[in-house]
């Protein structure tokens, strides 16, 4: 089997599928997917066809592409991913750009709740060498992945703590944020989109109250770990922005704003403590 034939066995031509097996194919034979129509016509090894044959068997399964590669590209980083982690999506980076966009303070103290894989914090760290970050996670193996993609891209000024939302931080001295991030669990138990992700950790994903329990616990506790003129910004469903901002006001935060992803949706909202 060469690489044209290889490429070939899923999916149709421009298909996601088609970019998949590139993606995997250059992983597996550690070349730039964009060279494999250059060689097309190289054959694969027999070890690299039994590989290559396995993985797509894992996606078809329902696997992410991302685990079977054990790593996925963020911002400028490439992260390593395991079934312990969400696989990061490109939507999370409005996140990260509209809190680059703030104006903060050059050694600001930043909090990112329920890190993952680190994504956001590494990306805000990669960009910011001068913030203070603080990221946590409830789970030791999340954070030890997290933990690995920081060290594997020597960002230095993050550090990690272990707990359930603002209880990890019960051992950070002096807990005041300039500004605190999150990627929490938002989507309904009920949402039938939930059946096509069950590859990935439910704990990371679904959340009571329609999806709403942990955004309401982050957004309300939040303001008494938030220093003066200091923001906290979130990612949720695409429809709950309108029940976002509102629980927002309804605790005394200003200039609340919802942005919106890649797709048209509204994907974060922010927001700020003014007293």
């Amino acid at each position: 089997m060469n690489i044209a034939e290889a490429l070939a066995l899923r999916g149709d031509a421009d298909s996601y599928e088609r970019q998949e097996n590139a993606w995997l194919l250059a992983h597996i034979l550690d070349m730039p997917h964009l060279q494999l129509r250059l060689y097309a016509t190289q054959s694969l090894t027999a070890d690299q066809q039994q590989h290559y044959l396995q993985a797509l068997a894992r996606i078809e399964a329902g696997e992410p592409l991302a685990y079977v590669t054990g790593s996925q590209p963020f911002w400028t980083l490439d992260l390593k991913v395991t079934a312990d982690t969400l696989v990061p999506r490109p939507d999370t980076e409005v996140l990260v750009e509209s809190a680059l966009m703030l104006d903060l303070a050059a050694q600001a103290r930043v909090l990112d709740l329920g890190t993952g894989s680190g994504a956001i914090a590494l990306a805000l760290a990669s960009e910011r060498p001068a913030w203070q970050l603080t990221a946590s996670d409830l789970y030791p193996a999340t954070l030890a992945v997290a933990q690995h993609n920081a060290a594997q891209h020597a960002l230095k000024n993050v550090e990690f703590v272990c707990g359930a939302w603002y209880q990890a931080l019960s051992g950070v001295a002096d807990a005041r944020f300039d500004l605190i991030v999150s990627n929490p669990p938002y989507i309904d138990p009920a949402d039938p989109h939930v059946q096509a992700l069950q590859a990935e950790p439910q704990h990371a994903l679904v959340a009571g109250k329609a999806g709403m329990a942990d955004l309401e616990q982050i957004i309300v506790e939040g303001w008494h770990w938030l220093a003066k003129d200091a923001w906290l910004i979130v990612e949720h469903g695409y429809d709950q922005a309108a029940a976002v901002r509102a629980l927002f006001a309804q605790c005394g935060y200003q200039q609340i704003d919802s942005r919106q992803d890649y797709g048209g949706n509204d994907r974060i909202s922010l927001a700020q403590k003014r007293v």
